[in-house]
């Protein structure tokens, strides 16, 4: 049986964390998600507090956490703010864990400082326009010269890409082809100022307002052979192990959204009055409010347990998949709850749960469908895929 209690010291960074949403992030959160501007100010707090490096050992400048540490934080910035949690989950899982897990020593030596400490961020180049889960559709393509690489290709939805901070995109190109036609995919550390590397228009995205999403296009873009990040094709199969532990977080900042639900709900539900009583009296909502609070436990305890299983040692795919779909779901349905007890007031922007609402739906979507979820719980299952 693994243990999932959470230590002095975690339960200290998590309180820490609750704090500092509480009185800086949620103060902001409204006028960013309004002007749809990145919260500089808040991330520079964030990196002063250590939270970027909160999973990488103290020789790279971390904080000698581990994973599940990295997602208490995400979890607590998350009930009030869904894109600064973003960030902090793009930036760690996807930006710096990746050079961290298969850089070399060089690499590390380059880029973990500046990543681990939150004063740069990195950025993880795999979706396409007409490659996400399919990969075999990729396009970006990186062929080899005699000094190095030339990338040419582009990227699309990705986190953390355009910011005046981003220093790096790790990029997934195919570098040939098997015997079968199936492409041979790689990946680079590509410098964000790299010539040739175009940053496109921000998108006019749903939710998510304040956090930095960019499509990106890469023509001619050369890099040196120390560029490469890891073994040659060994690109995919070292993302999907990026992602595995990436739906650990994105569980935890489902899980946060769906928490952040609840307490919007049950602090409305007591100040609204209806017929000469609170609506928390009425067993409709109550019984809504309860039902929020059990999916949102359970998706707590998915993502504790497949966290834990994480730091253990033991596999985890399964269970990263289970919690993401399971805590995806619980914010969205939560989501939706909250807004039906807020009535008119659920529709409008400057309450929490409004925002919840546009926010979560991709909760669903990112890092893996809810139905590829659904897929590779069926095949850990040994049913055929």
């Amino acid at each position: 049986m693994i243990d999932t209690r959470l230590s002095e010291e975690q339960q200290a960074l998590q309180a820490e964390v609750a704090r500092f949403a509480r009185e800086v992030v949620a103060p902001v959160a409204a006028h960013h998600d309004e002007t749809k501007t990145f919260p500089y100010a808040v991330v520079e707090q964030m990196a002063a507090m250590g939270l970027f490096g909160l999973p990488f050992p103290e020789e790279h400048g971390g904080m000698g956490g581990d994973y599940l540490t990295l997602c208490l934080a995400i979890e607590e910035l998350a009930r009030v703010d869904q894109s600064v949690a973003i960030t902090l989950e793009a930036a760690v899982s996807l930006g710096a864990m990746p050079v961290y897990r298969f850089g070399s020593d060089e690499q590390k030596r380059r880029w973990l400082p500046e990543l681990v400490s939150g004063s740069r961020l990195g950025a993880f180049g795999l979706t396409e326009s007409g490659a996400g889960s399919d990969v075999a559709s990729m396009r970006t393509t990186a062929t080899r010269t005699a000094s190095g690489w030339v990338i040419n290709g582009t990227k699309e939805f990705i986190t953390n890409s355009g910011t005046d901070i981003t220093s790096l995109i790790t990029v997934c190109a195919v570098t040939g082809r098997k015997d079968d036609g199936r492409p041979v995919l790689s990946s680079f550390l590509v410098p964000a100022d790299s010539a040739g590397l175009t940053v496109e228009p921000a998108y006019s995205k749903v939710g998510w307002h304040a956090s930095d999403t960019h499509p990106l296009t890469f023509a001619n873009v050369e890099v040196g052979e120390d560029a490469l990040l890891g073994a040659e094709g060994r690109g995919y199969s070292n993302f999907l192990s990026i992602l595995d532990e990436g739906r650990i977080a994105i569980a935890a900042l489902a899980t946060g959204a769906a928490q952040g639900c609840v307490d919007e709900s049950i602090k409305y539900a007591q100040q609204r009055e209806a017929f000469g009583r609170p609506i928390a009296g009425f067993q409709s909502i109550s019984f809504m409010i309860a039902d929020m609070e059990a999916r949102t436990e359970t998706a707590r305890a998915m993502w504790h347990h497949a966290a834990a299983r994480m730091n253990a040692g033991l596999p985890y795919k399964k269970e990263a998949a289970i919690a993401k779909l399971v805590a995806g779901d619980a914010a969205m349905q939560n989501a939706r709850a909250a807004t039906q007890i807020h009535g008119g007031y659920g529709f409008m922007n400057e309450f929490l749960v409004a925002r919840h609402y546009r926010d979560s739906k991709i909760l669903e979507v990112g890092e893996g469908t809810s139905e590829v979820q659904r897929m590779i719980i069926a095949r850990e299952l040994g049913l055929p895929s």
